[in-house]
C-alpha cells in the first residue's frame, strides 16, 4: 500500500519466473495438516475487553489525500472490525517510528477529534491499531538497539493515541530474527490485548524460508491475521505447484493454500484486495470474486479449477486497501464483502 492513487510492482513475467525458481530449487514445502498446532484463535482486543470477530474486515485508513475520499476516521464504514491507520513513518533513529496526523491534507482534522473518534470506534467494537511502513516505507530493524527502538516507539504511540496494536506492512526487505524480537517485546510491554496484523507481498508468502514467513511463524503465538497483499504482483506459485495469475478466484485460494498449509492457523489468514481498479496497478476483483474464494476456503464452494485438499472454516477474512478507495466507490466492497465475511459459518 502507498500514498499514491495507483501502484506498480513486478509484473506477471517476474511472478511467473519467481515461481519457476521456487520450483526448481525446491523451497516450496508442499505442507502438513499442522496449521493449528501452537496458535492462538481471536484471542482479547485493546486493554481486553473486546475481541476481534471470529471472521473480521481489515481496512486501512489513509493519513493522506491522494485522490481518494477523504474520510475522518469516525467516517469509516462500519463494516470494518479492523482499521489500521496508515501510515506510521521512520525517524533518523533506526527501528523507531513516529506518527503526525495529516490534519491539513485531511480538511483541518484535529489530533484531539482524532483520538476522540478512535475511542467512538473501540466503543463500537472495533479495533485501531497502527501501520507501519507502505510501500515507500524505510523502517530497518537489523539489530538490537533497532529492535528495541521498534517496540519502545510503537508502545509509544500505543500509549499516546490509544492504538490497539500494530501492523507490519514493510515492503523493502524485513530481518526475521530481529522484527521477531521486537515483535516479542512489544507484546511484552502491550499484555495480551494486542493485535498484530501484518500485510506482506505474495512474494513474501511464497515459501516458509522467506523472511516475512519466518516472522510469522515465529510470533503466531501473538498473531491475530496476516492479510497478504494478492495484487500488484502479476503470477505467483499456488500450494499446489501450478503458476496462477492475479485477479482470479483461483490465484486467491491457491496463494492461501500456501500459508494455510504451512504453518499458519485458517484464523490468522486473511485475503487483501483493493476496494477498486483504481486503488491499485493490478489484482483488483469484483467483491463476487473475493466472496466466491472465501466460499471455496471455508465451505469448498464456489472454486474455480483449484479446490483446496481441504475447507478451513475459521479463515479469519478480508482485507482491503482502503476504506477510502472504498468510500470513493460507494462503499461497494465493503458491503458486499462485509456482509459475506461476517456471515461465514
Amino acid at each position: 500500500m502507498d500514498r499514491t492513487s495507483r501502484r506498480t510492482r513486478r509484473g506477471a513475467v517476474t511472478g511467473a519466473l519467481t515461481a519457476l525458481a521456487l520450483a526448481v530449487t525446491g523451497l516450496f514445502t508442499g505442507g502438513a495438516a499442522t496449521a493449528e498446532a501452537g496458535t492462538v484463535e481471536a484471542g482479547a482486543v485493546g486493554a481486553g475487553t473486546r475481541a476481534v470477530p471470529r471472521h473480521a474486515v481489515t481496512g486501512y485508513w489513509q493519513n493522506f489525500d491522494n485522490g481518494a475520499r477523504v474520510q475522518k476516521l469516525g467516517a469509516v464504514q462500519n463494516e470494518y472490525d479492523i482499521i489500521a491507520v496508515a501510515f506510521a513513518d521512520a525517524t533518523a533513529t533506526p527501528g523507531k517510528v513516529t506518527f503526525t496526523l495529516d490534519s491539513a491534507g485531511l480538511g483541518g482534522y484535529t489530533v484531539e477529534q482524532f483520538k476522540a473518534d478512535i475511542k467512538a470506534k473501540q466503543a463500537a467494537g472495533k479495533s485501531v491499531i497502527i501501520s507501519v511502513g507502505g510501500e515507500k516505507g524505510a523502517v530497518t530493524v537489523n539489530d538490537a538497539a533497532s529492535a528495541v527502538a521498534f517496540a519502545d516507539s510503537v508502545y509509544a504511540l500505543m500509549r499516546e493515541y490509544g492504538f490497539d496494536g500494530v501492523d507490519i506492512d514493510l515492503e523493502n526487505g524485513l530481518n526475521a530474527t530481529y522484527m521477531t524480537r521486537a515483535l516479542k517485546s512489544l507484546a511484552a510491554k502491550a499484555g495480551p490485548g494486542l493485535v498484530l496484523t501484518m500485510a506482506p507481498q505474495t512474494i513474501d508468502m511464497q515459501s516458509p524460508s522467506n523472511a516475512y514467513f519466518k516472522t510469522a511463524l515465529a510470533v503466531k503465538d501473538i498473531l491475530t491475521v496476516v492479510n497478504m497483499q494478492y495484487y500488484n504482483s502479476g503470477s505467483m506459485l499456488g500450494c499446489d505447484g501450478k503458476v496462477y495469475s492475479q485477479g482470479t478466484v483461483d490465484f486467491l485460494t491457491a496463494l492461501a493454500c500456501v500459508q494455510l498449509e504451512n504453518g499458519l492457523a485458517p484464523s490468522q489468514v486473511g485475503i487483501g484486495v483493493p476496494a477498486s481498479p483504481r486503488a491499485a496497478g493490478g489484482g483488483h476483483v469484483a467483491p463476487d470474486v473475493m466472496n466466491r474464494a472465501l466460499d471455496c476456503l471455508a465451505k469448498g464452494t464456489g472454486c474455480g479449477t483449484f479446490k483446496p485438499s481441504r475447507t478451513y472454516p475459521d479463515i479469519r477474512g478480508a482485507m482491503t486497501w482502503s476504506t477510502n478507495w472504498d468510500a470513493t466507490a460507494g462503499s461497494a466492497w465493503s458491503r458486499s464483502v462485509g456482509a459475506h465475511v461476517h456471515g461465514l459459518p
